[in-house]
């Protein structure tokens, strides 16, 4: 697999994680306890809940293919492809149903384009 699709793979794995972790946390036996006072209780409901385990595991997966593409690139051309995870982020934002305003569109677009600019250095 070439560099440039690995760093892809790893950054969905990224991507896929946040929207595990988001489900986890949103899951009603999370919340309940998220709006007590913090205890033993609440460390053992968010990290025994399986969406949250599912998010931690695939930002394990993540970063072991990210460890191909640092064992390729220099971290100045590598780091920075880190932030099409914002791109691919909003992407699935809107297909959950998130709502996404035009400025944060434009950020991320902006953010995207100089990626572009970085990966043709």
């Amino acid at each position: 697999m070439n560099t440039l699709l690995t760093a892809i793979v790893s950054i969905a794995f990224s991507v896929a994680a946040q929207f595990a972790l988001k489900a986890g946390m949103s899951s009603a036996e999370v919340r309940e306890v998220m709006a007590q006072p913090l205890a033993l209780r609440t460390i053992v409901t968010v990290f025994s809940n399986s969406f949250v385990l599912g998010g931690f595991f695939l930002y394990g997966l993540g970063a072991m293919v990210w460890l191909e593409v640092l064992s390729k690139w220099d971290i100045s051309k590598a780091y920075p492809l880190v932030g099409l995870g914002f791109g691919l982020t909003v992407v699935v934002g809107l297909l959950a149903g998130e709502q996404v305003t035009m400025l944060r569109t434009a950020g991320v677009a902006l953010i995207c384009a100089g990626v572009f600019l970085v990966s043709k250095s």
